[in-house]
């Protein structure tokens, strides 16, 4: 006889974060790709574009990096801010008050995605616990009356 069982009567394990290195692997791909896509599209020189872009990408590899992956994230994503997306392209400067509202933009959007991430996956875990009494096994569990 076959006995159906619900997919989700079980408990979900937690997925666990990307390791720190892929992460900064992926920071470093995506966001000189995406200042490379800016400076082609938009032109040179457009600091609050690429800035508002490489937040959004910061915020998307926190959701599966770990809360320690998070300042490289964001300093990876600075370097490429600073260095391709204003001019002169390919120099590192440094200006104090710009500099760190981007390295403190960019560093929140990374912790904001990774938190994000870690309620979501603590909450879906918590409703996916059910008491083991109350645990569907079977489509066809009706109480037998006599």
């Amino acid at each position: 006889m076959i006995k159906w069982v619900f997919l989700r009567a079980g408990q979900r394990p937690v997925p666990r974060p990307v390791a720190t290195p892929l992460v900064w692997t992926a920071a470093c791909a995506t966001a000189l790709l995406f200042v490379a896509l800016l400076n082609t599209v938009a032109g040179p020189g457009r600091a609050l574009l690429a800035l508002t872009v490489l937040s959004v990408l910061a915020t998307l590899l926190g959701f599966f990096a770990r809360f320690t992956a998070a300042p490289g994230t964001a300093v990876l994503c600075w370097l490429f801010l600073n260095g391709f997306a204003i001019p002169p392209a390919g120099t590192l400067s440094w200006t104090a008050d710009r500099d760190t509202l981007w390295l403190i933009c960019l560093l929140a959007a990374t912790l904001v995605g990774t938190t994000a991430a870690r309620v979501a996956h603590a909450r879906a875990a918590y409703h996916s616990l059910t008491p083991a009494s109350a645990a569907p096994t079977a489509v066809n569990d009706e109480p037998h009356t006599a």
